[in-house]
């Protein structure tokens, strides 16, 4: 009887649920037809609001900016008639003092930290500048088409990797073009004040204008509520000899009527539908049961599929998925030095930190091999993401391995390094094996590729390295850095090799930049210009090993030029 009541309990919920899905769907199909009405308007005056204000505040920031360079301009106008009043206007050192005191003023025009004015000869060098900047080469190339497509006017600059909003005023005796610049974010701060009101208006609207309406829904729906709660009094109080009372003939009236003869008929039915719930009791216990033995060999998402489709059990499937591998190094170093219970028990610690990671990206532990992981991402349910909770896993596995070796060491005990290789490719996935013993695994390529990856995480000294498939699929949210392009034992085809981050700093991107221009130019062979780029980008990352390997194979080839057919791919392996 108590499995009984159970089901019935089971089946008093199922209706609860339903019920309160169709109430909820109701006032969402009510929002979803008053709300486009009300939302639209409220937005398109706060973005015509912010837009005014932006036009307007621009506008007489642009007249302020443009009023001190003519000022400048106008101040550099006297200098010069200065030294032609006194036919000192071809002494380069009077013209010099002439542009050193039109510099000064210039400073002295300066008003707050963000300001900044320049002057750009024709050639891009800066004639003054009010404080110290650099320009890069990309941005004096800017500057010097601008200046030419049009010396004067309102121009937006980025200036020692800032960008700015400057006006600029040509002065022809120097061959000078000045600019009196701004900070752009600070130039707009004012409007991004009133945007952010505007959006805080905006919300406070939208608010006022959902609960005014969730309350409107609320009674006109009242009707339905008082015979909902009838309902839930005969589902409550497990009798089906009540009665929805009929208040009114029309639709709802007819809906009651409707439920007072379902009560009817299930009043018939109930001795039979207790039996078949004594069935599925049991049924379900037994299956419980059979989860609870495999699921520590088996993964709970298999175990499902299995439930769901037993004939295809056996049967394999061509799946795009993510795999990893990761391995502790120099373990065997490692337990040489350890008391066998004390290996178990930290490799038990690890691989708990490491599955627990896994899991956590919806990945599966396909096996462990000795002390190195094999996990996929995509199977059995695909994701839309595999490829990025892959690399996610992976970055977070190193973050947990810190924590766990922070406990090695309170304890005494030696700390684990380890290496991660991960692909992303189709493989043939299902369960494999005999009748008598088989796993739900992966094979094919693109799985040994990514074991191959985790291998040369030792040679290029990085804890992961990615397949240019998985960069592809998730450069643009994680910075991924290009390693080297090579050829592992048992392929025919290069690939390239990149080393994703879980952040970058500036610095950091810009070396990568400049090594990414430098191996580009080392495969074409252009070994001098690839060491101008690597030399650039050893100034940002001084002891950075891979920046340091092309540049002593860039010297080595330059000394040693390599054959015609050179490609400049690394096999491995061999």
């Amino acid at each position: 009887m108590h499995s009984l009541w159970n089901t019935r309990v089971s089946f008093d919920i199922a209706i609860k649920k339903e019920y309160a899905e169709s109430h909820v769907s109701i006032r969402f199909k009510v929002l979803l037809v008053v709300l486009p009405i009300l939302i639209p308007p409220l937005i398109i005056a706060g973005a015509a609001s912010a837009l005014s204000a932006r036009g307007g505040i621009s506008a007489i920031g642009r007249e302020f900016l443009q009023f001190k360079a003519e000022e400048l301009v106008r101040y550099a106008g006297e200098q010069w008639r200065l030294l032609v009043d006194n036919e000192l206007s071809d002494d380069p050192d009077y013209v010099s003092i002439a542009q050193q005191t039109v510099g000064a003023y210039a400073a002295g025009m300066i008003r707050r930290d963000s300001e900044l004015v320049f002057a750009v000869q024709p050639d891009g060098a800066l004639a003054f500048t009010t404080r110290p900047i650099q320009l890069s080469e990309d941005e004096r190339r800017a500057i010097i088409g601008r200046t030419r497509e049009n010396p004067s006017g309102w121009e937006s600059v980025t200036v020692g990797g800032v960008r700015r909003v400057a006006q600029s005023i040509p002065f022809a005796p120097f061959e000078w073009v000045v600019f009196f610049s701004e900070e752009e974010a600070v130039f707009y701060s004012s409007v991004q004040a009133i945007t952010r009101q505007t959006a805080i208006i905006l919300a406070v609207s939208v608010f006022l204008a959902v609960l005014l309406l969730v309350i409107f829904t609320r009674s006109l729906l009242r009707p339905l509520s008082m015979m909902a709660l009838t309902m839930r009094r005969i589902i409550g109080e497990h009798d089906l000899s009540q009665r929805v009372e009929v208040l009114y003939r029309d639709e709802i009236g007819d809906l009651g009527h409707t439920f007072n003869l379902m009560t009817d008929e299930l009043s018939e039915m109930y001795e039979q539908i207790k039996r078949y719930a004594f069935e599925a009791v049991v049924a379900r216990r037994q299956e419980r049961k059979i989860r609870t033995v495999f699921q520590k060999y088996v993964p709970i998402d298999v175990i499902d599929q299995i439930f769901a489709h037993p004939e295809s059990i056996l049967v394999g499937q061509t799946r795009t998925l993510a795999v990893l591998f990761s391995d502790i190094r120099s373990f065997t170093s490692i337990a040489e030095r350890l008391p066998p219970e004390q290996i178990v028990a930290s490799l038990n610690s690890y691989f708990s930190a490491m599955v627990d990671t896994i899991v956590e990206h919806n990945g599966i532990v396909d096996k462990y091999i000795g002390d190195a992981i094999m996990a996929f991402f995509g199977a059995p349910v695909s994701r839309d993401d595999d490829a990025h909770a892959a690399v996610r896993s992976g970055l977070d596995m190193l973050a947990a391995l810190n924590a766990f070796n922070a406990r090695q060491t309170e304890l005494g005990l030696p700390v684990f390094r380890i290496g991660i290789g991960i692909n992303y490719g189709p493989v043939t996935i299902g369960n494999i094996g005999s009748d008598k013993k088989m796993d739900y695994t992966v094979v094919g390529d693109m799985v040994n590729l990514a074991s191959r990856l985790e291998g040369l995480t030792k040679i290029y000294h990085v804890p992961i390295l990615v397949s240019e498939s998985v960069a592809n699929e998730v450069k643009d949210t994680i910075p991924c850095r290009w390693i080297d392009t090579v050829r592992v034992k048992g392929k025919s085809d290069a690939t390239q090799i990149y080393a994703p981050y879980r952040t970058a700093d500036k610095n950091q991107r810009d070396a990568w930049a400049l090594q990414e221009r430098g191996m580009t130019q080392y495969f074409r062979a252009d070994f001098r210009e690839a060491a101008r780029y690597l030399l650039a980008a050893r100034k940002l990352l001084p002891k950075d090993p891979i920046v340091h390997k092309f540049l002593m194979q860039c010297k080595h080839l330059i000394a040693s030029p390599p054959p015609p057919n050179w490609s400049g791919i690394t096999t491995l392996g061999e």
